[in-house]
């Protein structure tokens, strides 16, 4: 059963926008992104909005809804009472390009500071052998399909426009620990994680687990794993003797 649908939308670019009020048809089992094509549709067909696969793989339609980081083409109507009004705003953590759609370049700079994964020296391609049990611990990272959610969430720089230049994001903090858990890589990622990604502004209030569409556990598995890591490398007296001792051997 159909019904009017209302609607928030923002509109505007970089120089600034505002909220417009829309109503439009709402079928049974439709998501947001449905009605906001509708909507270009029969309305506004010069709303910007980004998206690709409608579902919910490859990440594009990030936005808010409510103020709550959301992808549109897995959030269903159903989950609104017909009479509220749905909000669907840019995310806050990005410039805004237009209307919905924001530019996330801030995470590809991010992606290219970390150095990539690094294997034992003389094992060529193909000879790379794991065991299920070494992998499965950072398997549950892969499943990350870049909706940057999380990035947007997060109020390190959500909340602190200053703080982009120090810190990766939990995105890409998760993708260190990925690397530093492969039972292959043979790179030192724990004090870089520290002090050249941020992880010391990390302070585990999981709401980048809250809003992760693929359910990865960000903060539990690879966070906070991590910050035990640079702890034990730092303050475990034990850790520090047997460092200290390889490197005069060496």
């Amino acid at each position: 059963m159909s019904y009017r649908g209302r609607f928030r939308v923002w509109r505007g670019d970089a120089d600034g926008g505002a909220l417009a009020d829309f109503q439009v048809e709402v079928n049974e089992g439709e998501v947001v992104l449905d009605v906001l094509h509708r909507l270009q549709a029969t309305q506004t067909p010069d709303l910007a909005v980004r998206w690709n696969c409608k579902a919910g793989k490859c990440g594009s339609c990030s936005a808010e809804i409510n103020g709550r980081p959301r992808l549109l083409c897995m959030t269903r109507m159903s989950v609104f009472e017909r009479d509220e009004v749905v909000t669907v705003t840019p995310m806050r953590s990005f410039p805004v390009i237009r209307d919905l759609v924001t530019d996330v370049s801030f995470n590809y700079s991010k992606a290219r500071e970390i150095p990539s994964f690094t294997p034992p020296p003389g094992l060529a391609p193909g000879e790379y052998r794991m065991g299920q049990v070494d992998v499965e611990r950072s398997q549950e990272f892969r499943k990350c399909i870049e909706c940057f959610l999380c990035q947007d969430t997060c109020h390190v720089v959500r909340d602190h426009e200053e703080n982009k230049r120090s810190f990766a994001g939990p995105r890409f903090l998760m993708r260190i620990a990925e690397l530093e858990m492969h039972p292959l890589d043979v790179a030192d990622r724990v004090q870089a994680a520290q002090d050249e990604h941020g992880l010391g502004l990390c302070n585990i209030t999981k709401c980048c687990t809250d809003v992760c569409p693929e359910g990865i556990h960000i903060t539990d598995n690879a966070l906070i794993p991590m910050k035990e890591r640079v702890a034990d490398r730092r303050y475990d007296p034990l850790v520090w003797l047997g460092r200290t001792i390889s490197r005069r051997r060496s």
